[in-house]
């Protein structure tokens, strides 16, 4: 990505308007969900080719904001992004104080892949799900065809494959089937970095969205947060209660760390 004093970026050698705001030292997309819907769209109809690199996508919550503060070797693959979405909603209710421009909304995974997905129905742009359990893959994909019956699936597979042994099989296989949207939920950093080693390889892609637990949500496994709690900015708190074994211990440590970096990192 090369973003402009203009704030545009450039991608494949073409430039678009596109909106930054710096928070918390990373530069946040500033679009808003139907808008970047559309963009998928319109990017996954023009691209995949087999002569460009993939559009690419991912996002940042408090806890992404803090893993790039303490390692800068993640902060630059998140920095390879054609776009880094606000995935968390403290990010926008933060950006109002400490933003000249702040975020218009949130722009969450589990919330996108829906504006998609109509928009995808018409146009007839194909996705593939990469990521999560066999079960809950199979499970994710099988509630979006139910959702959208129109929607066209060219593939999916689950995330448990090794790196070193299976994941050039997996590489070959998304990139014949030519999907004109990859969803990759492979988990922070886990996905960052198989993108990493694998946007020069997946030229038939149009579009590379990273997705954290999106396939859990979809298939069910998990559960989002009432309405209420998420405008607040508190879907992480409804996530620690549903798991606090795993996740008290992350945001005890992530959200002062995150905080720090927005109060101080933005603009």
């Amino acid at each position: 990505m090369i973003v402009t004093e203009a704030g545009k970026w450039q991608h494949n050698g073409s430039a678009k308007a596109q909106t930054t705001t710096l928070l918390g030292g990373l530069p946040i997309t500033n679009i808003g969900m139907e808008e970047t819907a559309e963009q998928f769209v319109e990017i996954a109809l023009q691209a995949g080719t087999g002569n460009q690199l993939p559009f690419y996508s991912t996002s940042a919550n408090g806890q992404v904001i803090a893993m790039a503060a303490q390692d800068e070797e993640f902060r630059q693959l998140l920095l390879r992004a054609d776009q880094i979405h606000a995935d968390g909603m403290p990010m926008v209710l933060l950006s109002r104080y400490v933003s000249k421009t702040p975020l218009a909304e949130r722009v969450a995974t589990t919330d996108l892949v829906h504006a998609v997905a109509r928009k995808a129905e018409e146009s007839g742009v194909t996705f593939y799900f990469l990521g999560a359990r066999e079960d809950v893959n199979a499970l994710a994909v099988e509630r979006m065809r139910q959702l959208y019956p129109k929607l066209q699936f060219v593939g999916r597979s689950h995330g448990y494959f090794s790196p070193e042994r299976d994941e050039q099989a997996v590489v070959e296989e998304i990139n014949r089937l030519r999907p004109g949207i990859l969803w990759i939920g492979l988990g922070v950093p886990m996905e960052q970095k198989f993108v990493s080693r694998n946007l020069h390889k997946l030229q038939n892609v149009g579009v590379i969205k990273t997705s954290g637990g999106l396939f859990d949500f979809l298939s069910g496994k998990n559960s989002r947060a009432p309405g209420w709690m998420q405008s607040a900015g508190l879907e992480w708190l409804y996530r620690t209660m549903l798991e606090p074994r795993r996740l008290a211990h992350r945001y005890f440590l992530t959200n002062p760390i995150a905080l720090r970096e927005i109060l101080t990192r933005s603009e």
